[in-house]
């Protein structure tokens, strides 16, 4: 038996990881509190309170699994900010670590991470995990520092797997309202509200857009697949680290969204293009193939057009419901 964390399962990507664990042998922990991540004080309380409470469903021969799909954090985010949630994450893997029932258990780790920031100075027409990352925002650099918190903790967590999940341009129904970012939830949201879009970049944006529901299901095979090596492996003969980015590997301007959209709804949103401070921090051209265990690579199975349909439709239902945009909490 497995017993699995998501942290951050009220957003995007940490309900679709939800919805594939509970279609296996896993049991979902949830904490008896959503984090206050704007609070340090009570923050550094619930997490306690919270790995206490997920060690001691953790019996004698299973496994445990942490997802980290929290974050508030997007490209244009302070550094004071992003600092926190990097203390967050080494607070409670550091906790993790104290646990000794934890220690004793088969373990893995699951970071979801930024490739599109992460890689955003790169000038390789195609990205893959052996380009050098070039970060260009605080963001980027905390993901970076992020990744590196993780892997040391499978370090130090003798026989554990982890894996570092660099994903492209995620999507779905249900992208928070309160982030500056998601271009098909945000063109959706005014497509049904008969509002103008506002975009920074020129349509020509090349960008790899991958359903959360594609990226949820191949982050856990690929965790499933590391928890298999580490089972031949010797005790104490090390931890398995994996780095590797997850996209649909099929390249999209934002003019073929646009035209996405145009096809399912009938009618065209209304762009209106113009520059920001952000402009020149996102690259024109994004294209990513992995070659890092490329066994584990699988086609996305939600095309965007059904991709897109359903977030269209998602936002239509909020809104026949009369309801305001809702900014999602990420316990």
């Amino acid at each position: 038996m497995t017993v699995a964390w998501v942290v951050g399962s009220g957003g995007l990507l940490g309900s679709a990881l939800g919805r594939v664990l509970a279609g296996h042998d896993t049991t979902l922990f949830a904490p008896a509190e959503r984090f206050r991540w704007q609070s340090v004080p009570e923050r550094e309380r619930q997490i306690g309170e919270a790995v206490r409470a997920f060690a001691s469903r953790i019996g004698a021969g299973e496994r445990w699994e942490l997802y980290w799909a929290a974050g508030v954090g997007s490209m244009g985010s302070l550094e004071a900010n992003l600092a926190e949630e990097t203390r967050a994450l080494a607070h409670l893997l550091e906790l993790l670590l104290r646990e000794a029932n934890l220690r004793a258990a088969p373990a893995a780790v699951a970071f979801a991470s930024s490739a599109g920031s992460i890689y955003a100075g790169a000038t390789e027409p195609i990205i893959s995990e052996r380009s050098s990352p070039s970060p260009n925002t605080p963001y980027a650099r905390a993901k970076l520092e992020q990744e590196e918190i993780v892997t040391a903790f499978a370090r130090a967590h003798g026989g554990s797997t982890a894996l570092i999940a660099r994903l492209s341009t995620l999507y779905g129904p249900g992208q928070s309202h309160g982030k500056p970012q998601g271009l098909i939830a945000h063109i959706a949201r005014a497509l049904v509200r008969n509002q103008p879009v506002r975009i920074y970049v020129p349509l020509d944006t090349v960008r790899d857009y991958l359903a959360a529901d594609d990226a949820a299901a191949a982050m856990f095979k690929a965790l499933e697949a590391l928890a298999a090596l580490a089972a031949v492996r010797t005790q104490g003969a090390g931890s398995a680290v994996l780095t590797k980015i997850f996209a649909s590997e099929r390249p999209t301007t934002i003019a073929e969204i646009v035209a996405v959209f145009r096809r399912i709804a009938r009618r065209a949103p209304r762009i209106i293009t113009s520059a920001s401070r952000l402009s020149a921090l996102y690259p024109r051209r994004m294209r990513f193939a992995s070659v890092a265990a490329r066994e584990l690579s699988r086609p996305p199975r939600v095309s965007l057009l059904v991709g897109v349909s359903e977030v269209l439709a998602a936002e239509r239902a909020l809104f026949a419901r009369g309801a305001a945009p809702e900014r999602r909490r990420t316990p």
